[in-house]
């Protein structure tokens, strides 16, 4: 009798850890999603900026047609591209071009002494900043799944209901991580 509410007690036990570690994957699931969400408003809000901004800079700089073309290009694409990868690398060349056109900014005084340039650039560095963050914040989501989906025992129930790693949204230009020369 006793080895067989043994066994009832272990079948309770395993059942209240598969459930408890299936809530978890959910849970876990669920704010990965959510943090991707945060990045995609922060991204759309970018995106809303940028055309403000090229024309804003176009106004003074008219000769300066490649660097619209590309920024208009990698906008495009970033608009286009799906999945945390994807997405990473079409950021990636959207902030390059966008780099082209602070470098021409630069070149124009009065732009640069423009209220509605420094307006337009004040928010977009500030949309930086919330990418950023929505990015650390996605990454940290997941990590925690992909972590509970390899480690044991866990890896069971993962596979058991097919939860699965996901990408994390990384840099790929290897210039962006080296650190930055100021030179006077």
């Amino acid at each position: 009798m006793i080895g067989i509410y043994v066994l009832l007690g272990i079948i309770v036990l395993g059942a209240l850890y598969f459930g408890m570690t299936y809530n978890r994957f959910v849970t876990l699931r669920t704010r990965t999603q959510e943090a991707w969400s945060d990045i995609d408003v922060q991204l759309k809000r970018r995106h809303d900026l940028i055309p403000n901004l090229v024309e804003t800079v176009k106004g003074y700089a008219t000769h300066e047609q490649t660097v619209f073309e590309d920024v208009t290009k990698a906008r495009a694409s970033a608009l286009n591209a799906s999945g945390a990868v994807a997405q990473g690398k079409a950021e990636n060349m959207l902030t390059e071009a966008l780099k082209s056109v602070f470098a021409v900014a630069e070149a124009y005084p009065e732009l640069k002494a423009s209220d509605n340039f420094q307006k337009l650039q004040d928010e977009l560095t500030d949309t930086e900043d919330k990418v950023q963050a929505s990015r650390r914040f996605y990454n940290g989501n997941v990590r925690d799944l992909n972590i509970k989906v390899d480690q044991f025992p866990s890896n069971i129930v993962a596979k058991s209901f097919k939860f699965q790693k996901m990408e994390l949204f990384e840099i790929e230009n290897p210039e962006e991580r080296e650190n930055v020369q100021v030179k006077f």
